[in-house]
């Protein structure tokens, strides 16, 4: 099952510029139909998660490993579209792909599918929404704005998003705050360090390493 090259084009690998650095599309897809935005994710195990979580859960036998949810990933990607090329929100549609040996244990959404089943989520917009000049100029403006995919833009990319995990990593779980290195000054664990939140005293998020 494929998706009519004359009525839906792909484009792969979009790398834009935002104002903190650059964002990482998997595929865009432009048509009559909408513009599709897909994230894809190759995982194996079970999968759980629900529209409105945070994070997701991957389970391989006993191991557990949390990930972002892919709907508030591609949401972001979706508003930097938007933002860029001034397309209308009720034109774009976000889809996520679970490749690879992976099973949902928890009722999706409708765009979340696996392998080939996002043609299927696809191919159910059948009203025309965005003319064939507008695609073009879709397409033409996502070509002509998105950073060419080069080994310096894709390094560029990496250490944006591992500046983001660093940030997260050093900020207070509970309220966002800044994690503070600290030295317990009472107490057994006088003398001893720690981090805590900027925050105290409304914030008393304490943690013994990041």
């Amino acid at each position: 099952m494929k998706l009519d090259k004359d009525k839906y084009r792909l484009i792969k690998n979009v790398t834009l510029p935002t104002e903190n650095g650059t964002t990482q599309i998997d595929h865009i897809i432009v048509s009559e139909y909408g513009v599709f935005v897909v994230e894809t994710k190759n995982m194996q195990g079970w999968i759980f998660g629900d529209e409105k979580q945070k994070f997701w859960t991957q389970k391989i036998y006993k191991h557990t490993n949390k990930f972002q949810n892919p709907l508030h990933q591609n949401y972001k990607h979706i508003k930097s579209i938007q933002n860029i090329f001034k397309i209308d929100q009720d034109k774009i549609f976000s889809v996520i792909v679970f490749i690879g040996d992976s099973k949902f244990k928890t009722n999706m959404p409708e765009n979340v599918r696996q392998g080939i089943g996002y043609i299927d989520y696809i191919k159910s917009k059948k009203e025309k929404i965005i003319s064939k000049e507008e695609v073009s100029k879709i397409i033409s403006q996502i070509e002509s704005g998105m950073l060419n995919n080069s080994f310096k833009t894709h390094n560029d990319h990496v250490r944006h998003v591992k500046n983001i995990i660093k940030d997260k990593k050093n900020s207070c779980p509970r309220c966002s705050g800044k994690l503070v290195l600290r030295t317990a000054k009472k107490g057994a664990n006088a003398g001893s360090q720690f981090y805590g939140c900027s925050n105290y005293p409304k914030c008393r998020y304490t943690t013994s390493s990041i």
